[in-house]
């Protein structure tokens, strides 16, 4: 079992619209909902992938009723939601037909108790140790401690369970001391946590702050790893148009199953690209075109080097 956390769940609504104009009224051309948060869109690529996945995080009011009963209706995926006294979040993207364009608004979410982070903190012990792997993903909601996936990587190390963290800002800048085995910022998110807009640079330096690898989205030009075992650069063979909200929840899927299927470090980079690619194709975020990832998957260039820890 692969265990998600999504400290701040949402109900992903997208509308699409024929072109989005400011200052303009819009008729929507088709709505979709689906459990959101980054950790619920890698769960669902993990289960896409054949992997079985248990989520947690929060959930509360009629948004997070509607989201855990999505969540039972998705194969593969156990609900594990701690329940909380304030309503979960929406966030609503907006997907410009003309263009390929998404706008995305992102709700605060709810403010979470004392009382309700230590339910979540027990619930969570509970679960780490019959995990393959943990992933700690998305932002912190309001209420949650800055240093929250800091004690969360900490309890996993402590229950030898590996941990990938995917979040930013000073929830990054914490996390990343206590030594989880794979991050995964995006490039602006790397250049915050180092000062270094050089993506090699910068992620030698998230090394020496505590990540044992650190795996960097750079867009379309594609991911470059650091790892104990070598440097490598995946580079997908072509830049795809469409919706990019999930690319990087698609990455840490692919990232989190190569893990545990103990995959060599240029397989994992291969299928997180090319996954990450396939999900630009798909309606929504936590989906993929699995088509276009089997095709794109034997394209990816994987160029790098092994080296000594």
């Amino acid at each position: 079992m692969i265990l998600t956390v999504t400290l701040n769940t949402a109900l992903d609504i997208t509308y699409r619209v024929r072109a989005l104009r400011p200052h303009a009224s819009h008729r929507v051309s088709e709505v979709t909902e689906r459990p959101g948060g980054k950790g619920l869109n890698v769960a669902r690529v993990l289960a896409a992938l054949g992997h079985e996945v248990t989520v947690t995080g929060f959930a509360g009011g009629a948004t997070g009723r509607v989201v855990q009963e999505r969540l039972t209706a998705t194969p593969g995926v156990v609900d594990a939601l701690v329940p909380v006294t304030g309503a979960t979040r929406r966030t609503i993207a907006v997907v410009d037909e003309r263009t390929g364009d998404t706008t995305q608004l992102n709700e605060p979410g709810p403010t979470i108790s004392p009382a309700e982070w230590s339910a979540f903190q027990e619930a969570y012990e509970d679960l780490v140790p019959s995990a393959s792997a943990v992933a700690l993903c998305g932002s912190l909601p309001p209420g949650v401690p800055v240093g929250a996936y800091a004690g969360l990587v900490r309890a996993a190390r402590a229950a030898e369970v590996p941990v990938l963290l995917d979040t930013s800002g000073e929830a990054l800048r914490r996390g990343v001391a206590a030594r989880p085995d794979i991050i995964k910022p995006n490039a602006d998110e790397l250049a915050e946590l180092t000062g270094s807009h050089e993506p090699l640079r910068a992620t030698q330096d998230a090394r020496r702050r505590g990540a044992r690898a650190v795996v960097a989205s750079l867009g379309g030009a594609g991911l470059l790893a650091l790892t104990p075992e070598g440097r490598w650069r995946a580079t997908p063979p072509a830049r795809l148009r469409g919706n990019p909200t999930g690319a990087g929840d698609a990455t840490v899927a692919g990232l989190l199953s190569g893990l545990v299927e103990r995959l060599p470090w240029p397989d994992r980079l291969a299928r997180a690209s090319a996954l990450s690619a396939a999900s630009v194709l798909a309606p929504v975020a936590g989906e993929f075109e699995r088509g276009a990832y089997e095709e794109l998957l034997g394209r990816v260039a994987v160029t790098g080097e092994v080296t000594a820890a």
